[in-house]
């Protein structure tokens, strides 16, 4: 077994590994950006090393930055947790080819189930059923006029690189190849460094079932059963539970089967999720899918994946640490037919956002008061504490509270129990949402698909329980006195905590959000010391949300009118389009492509 890893990742994820880690008698390395010197996974980790600025790409993603930090810890191996460099095939062959172990599967592996038109042929090949749609990158809109007129619309133009919605765009008709392939093609470039794309038949009303798999070196390879990540909102996953309440267990086995074959054929190693789309195209609204129902391989995650946690809790199998004894050589010491699914378990994803403002991601804010919920059944994974400052330069989520029971019913019962005992001040969080959908008939009849939330829900019901179950959001004030007595110094880029007593001396006043942080550039900012000031007399379109501006779509002088895109704006993992209130003629353009913003910059200018 390992004596030290380095976990490349931050907040809860980061503290979930260095959990399991503890577990096993291994010493932990955080890495951390400027932005996050004091979070929690920095505290949790026995010795942490500052990685660069708060940008991601220069800190988190930063393959050098990563592979050195590990050197000068002496780390035995490198965990990537999800996100960031997980699913990086170049930066996992890189820790191969180190005096390293990269915890996950191979780089070849990742190489070939990673980009999906690989892995389509793959399971192809495996005999598991895929979703009609090409199996070689698409360059032309005419191809997909072709395959629209072949297998009809709508058409889902997919990233080779993508997941979790990024990179997907959807063409209804003809007319659309064009937009929809350009868009596609750059958010794969922007997210996933690989600009191609391949082509799916859009099921337009799935379940949405994934397959969690671990695999050894010794040719054993297991399946944990399924969870359903059907609740979603644009493509993101909201709350996930299993067993899925619409599978019987005839097609429950034959999911199962298909992903072990599937990863059997790859010769997968370590853990993994291989997701499903599954849909009956005769069955009535409401009903249940039955064992007659198609299902098509989606995608395989190379990674543990936010949702692992409702597996761990209906098979009691801790599944990080199996990663990390599958790294070390070691055998899976449990047959096939030793998994069983006891009960059911949900997880709830504890985002920083305002359900009833379309989720827009807090911009900022200290953790006033939190207070998570308890008792039986009852599971926590998170690294903020109460005075903490949210950190908002990466995603929103503050926690995952997950919640097991003896059944659907009673799992639904405790969650809405735990739910209420979750008291989060000085931020949003969508705890609010959670409440209404356990409350909601189709969630609890469980025949909800992955249209349901932005397609079926009524918006005015997520006002509604945002105002009965919604709290102060506003953050501590400047005015509040804070004793500071411990100090955080970095001798060659490593940390030290350092504790100092002075007795009768003045309060040390609390370092602001920002401090040790990277302030984002005013819009239109260099990155420098210089900043662009927009001084413009008409009417100013801002940013509504903190983000990173991917295109922009207009040029002074131009004349638009309003619902006119001015620009493409990503933020939270999304690409937004950021249109005009009202027409007249663009005065000023204050940004370009690859600019950060926070919320309230000014974009454009019209006159």
């Amino acid at each position: 077994m390992f004596d030290k890893v380095l976990v490349a990742n931050r907040g809860e994820i980061a503290v979930r590994v260095m959990r399991a880690c503890e577990e096993l008698g291994i010493d932990t390395v955080a890495v951390y950006s400027e932005a996050d010197s004091d979070s929690g996974h920095v505290r949790y980790a026995d010795e942490a090393y500052n990685v660069g600025p708060a940008r991601a790409a220069d800190s988190y993603l930063d393959h050098e930055a990563i592979l050195d930090a590990g050197r000068k810890a002496g780390a035995d191996a490198i965990h990537p947790g999800y996100g960031f460099l997980a699913e990086n095939a170049e930066f996992a062959g890189k820790v191969e080819d180190s005096d390293m172990v990269w915890i996950g599967p191979s780089a070849a592996s990742m190489e070939q189930l990673g980009e999906k038109t690989k892995a389509r042929k793959t399971m192809r090949e495996a005999d598991v059923p895929i979703v009609p749609g090409t199996t070689d990158p698409v360059e032309d809109p005419e191809e997909i006029r072709a395959f629209g007129e072949e297998h009809g619309y709508p058409v889902a133009i997919k990233a080779e690189g993508g997941g979790g919605g990024r990179g997907m765009k959807i063409v209804r008709e003809p007319d659309e190849a064009e937009d929809q392939l350009e868009s596609a093609q750059r958010e794969g470039e922007a997210y996933f460094d690989n600009a191609n794309v391949y082509l799916e038949r859009y099921l337009e009303n799935p379940r949405h079932i994934e397959v969690q798999i671990v695999a050894d070196h010794h040719g054993n390879v297991r399946h944990l059963g399924e969870r359903d990540c059907s609740l979603q909102r644009r493509h993101q996953k909201v709350i996930e539970e299993g067993p899925s309440p619409a599978l019987t267990d005839e097609l429950r086995e034959q999911i199962g089967e298909a992903a072990r074959r599937g990863a059997e054929a790859a010769g997968y190693q370590n853990a993994g999720t291989f997701e499903f789309l599954v849909e009956d195209e005769g069955r009535d609204d409401g009903e249940l899918l039955g064992v007659d129902a198609d299902f098509y391989f989606l995608e395989v995650n190379t990674r543990i994946q936010v949702e692992h946690t409702v597996t761990e809790e209906l098979t009691d199998i801790d599944i990080v640490k199996w990663q990390l004894r599958v790294a070390a050589g070691e055998e899976l010491d449990f047959s096939q037919s030793d998994v069983d699914l006891e009960g059911h378990a949900m997880e709830f994803r504890i985002n920083a956002e305002n359900a009833a403002e379309d989720f827009a991601p807090a911009t900022g804010g200290k953790l006033t008061t939190y207070d998570p919920p308890g008792g039986i059944g009852v599971r926590l994974d998170d690294a903020l504490r109460q005075g903490d400052d949210l950190v908002t330069d990466y995603d929103s989520m503050v926690a995952k509270l997950i919640v097991h029971g003896a059944d659907r019913e009673e799992c639904i019962t405790r969650s809405q129990r735990a739910l209420a005992e979750y008291d989060v001040e000085g931020i949003p969080t969508i705890i609010p949402f959670h409440r209404l959908m356990l409350e909601d008939d189709e969630f609890v009849a469980g025949t909800h698909t992955t249209k349901y939330l932005d397609h079926h829900l009524d918006q005015d019901r997520i006002a509604e329980a945002q105002e009965k179950w919604g709290t102060d959001s506003e953050s501590a004030t400047d005015e509040d006195e804070v004793v500071e007595r411990e100090f955080t110094v970095e001798v060659n880029g490593k940390r030290f905590d350092v504790n100092l007593e002075e007795r009768g001396a003045a309060a040390i006043p609390t370092a602001s959000a920002d401090a040790g942080g990277q302030k984002p550039q005013p819009a239109g900012g260099d990155g420098g010391g210089s900043e662009t000031v927009v001084e413009a007399d008409g009417e100013q379109i801002t940013a509504e949300m903190q983000g990173t501006i991917l295109d922009v779509k207009v040029d002074e002088g131009d004349e638009i009118a309003a619902g006119d895109v001015v620009c493409v704006l990503e933020a939270m993992k999304m690409e937004n389009d950021v249109v005009a209130d009202r027409g007249g003629t663009v005065s000023q353009i204050a940004i370009g492509e690859g600019d950060s913003v926070d919320m309230g910059d000014v974009l454009v200018v019209l006159e």
